[in-house]
């Protein structure tokens, strides 16, 4: 490797860091301004920051979209959380769960087509982690409640809000995406072969978003008893 190829790399990870750290930032915001959306059963709380994990992710792979996770939920345990180290490991667990099956899938297939099947994949494998996970987990810190009484929640309460969470992060992510890595382009933060392949996100992808963002939202309205 020639000296000038060297240094080349060495900027471009200096680059990648600090547009990590840019998604580390800007996830923390989202997460705490996700705490003004309403809230199921108190501790229940919709969140909207794995979609800017997930369009890290998209760019940097499903290692990126775990750090970024892990990071986001380290700070938060520390400054925002009410649930201390617990609630910590089941969001880091529940993001890690949607973003790096979305980017995996992502990365292997870098097309309008590869993005869908990517986000409704994360969708699935986070409800699925989650409802194991809140059956393990929950007894632990939701204070006179069973496990017997978790079980009797999966379906009807823990199903229904993860399957919501999945589905609000996956609209946002396909509305999201084509600007912020446009704008990224723009500032030369991100260079160009980390577009995605021709076919990739456009209108029809704003569009689908745009649905999906919708039915979420009246979905999230119905189980919070807001309508």
């Amino acid at each position: 490797m020639s000296e000038r190829q060297a240094t080349a790399q060495g900027r471009m990870s200096t680059r990648e860091v600090v547009v990590l750290a840019m998604f580390t930032a800007v996830a923390y915001v989202v997460m705490l301004l996700s705490k003004m959306l309403p809230s199921m059963i108190g501790f229940l709380q919709f969140d909207l920051k794995d979609t800017i994990v997930c369009i890290g992710g998209f760019l940097f792979g499903p290692m990126a979209a775990a750090v970024v996770s892990i990071v986001v939920c380290l700070i938060e345990m520390f400054t925002a959380s009410d649930t201390a180290f617990i609630g910590a490991v089941m969001n880091a667990i529940s993001t890690c769960a949607f973003c790096c099956t979305a980017t995996f899938i992502y990365k292997k297939d870098r097309t309008m087509r590869g993005a869908v099947v990517g986000l409704a994949s994360g969708t699935v494998v986070l409800t699925a982690v989650m409802l194991l996970w809140n059956y393990l987990i929950t007894p632990l810190y939701m204070q006179g409640v069973t496990r017997e009484q978790v079980a009797g929640m999966l379906i009807p309460v823990f199903l229904p809000f993860n399957l919501t969470k999945g589905g609000l992060n996956m609209a946002a992510t396909l509305l999201l995406y084509k600007p912020v890595v446009t704008a990224l382009r723009a500032a030369k933060l991100v260079p160009t072969s980390d577009s995605p392949k021709k076919g990739g996100f456009h209108g029809g992808m704003m569009l689908l978003g745009a649905f999906l963002l919708a039915t979420f939202i009246v979905l999230m309205l119905v189980l919070t008893g807001k309508i």
